[in-house]
């Protein structure tokens, strides 16, 4: 039986590619800043490109986004949209049934994710070290990065984990870590994070083995 998970509102793994537009000038807008921010960050992409690279007025870029911030916060909704925790759900949940097999296949995910041949940062990452923990777009993305710390924790749960709290907190940890290693160039990140999130499966009382 699915676990009803209680995720905090949305305050963005980009994980996937773009979805197709529906040619409305405000999607043309947020086609062309997934690809600008997703591959070059926030702070290097101005305002008169994006508007360029939709192809629009800039009358009519303020008149869906009164700032490049409210942009971003699109952007990283967009993002969300595109590959979110609930993305992962559904993944690990095809993978298995199982609980502690679940919270593994959460680094099978993220490998795969890896080991594309586009592979970007996660957006909500790159957006929150870029622009800081305090601003309120890094607010946002620490807030979509939280919702994979709550998927962990009810997965702990289920799993009869002890402390699940402090497992959440660690496993989050090694995904936020592997994300990061990735971004370095270390394409089997995952696999290790892998093995680690055994250990700490044991370390809190359960079983697990990852190869």
């Amino acid at each position: 039986m699915e676990h009803a998970y209680d995720f905090p509102p949305a305050v963005e793994d980009a994980c996937a590619p773009p979805r197709v537009s529906s040619g409305g000038a405000r999607d043309r807008v947020l086609d062309a800043a997934y690809e600008l921010f997703l591959h070059r960050g926030i702070r290097d992409v101005g305002i008169n490109e994006l508007i360029t690279r939709a192809g629009v007025a800039k009358a009519t870029f303020y008149a869906h986004f009164t700032s490049k911030d409210e942009l971003v916060l699109a952007y990283l909704e967009r993002c969300h949209q595109d590959m979110t925790v609930e993305a992962i759900i559904a993944e690990t949940a095809r993978r298995t049934e199982n609980p502690t097999g679940r919270l593994l296949a959460i680094f099978d995910v993220l490998d795969g994710w890896f080991r594309q041949d586009d592979f970007q940062a996660c957006a909500f990452v790159s957006t929150m070290l870029e622009m800081g923990p305090a601003h309120q777009l890094g607010i946002a993305s620490i807030g979509y990065l939280a919702q994979v710390r709550t998927f962990i924790r009810a997965l702990a749960m289920d799993a009869r984990l002890e402390q699940p709290d402090v497992f959440a907190r660690s496993c989050h940890i090694l995904t936020k870590g592997s994300i990061i290693s990735a971004v370095e160039g270390d394409r089997e990140a995952a696999v290790f994070a892998k093995r680690m999130a055994a250990s700490l499966i044991h370390d809190h009382g359960g079983n697990a083995t990852a190869p």
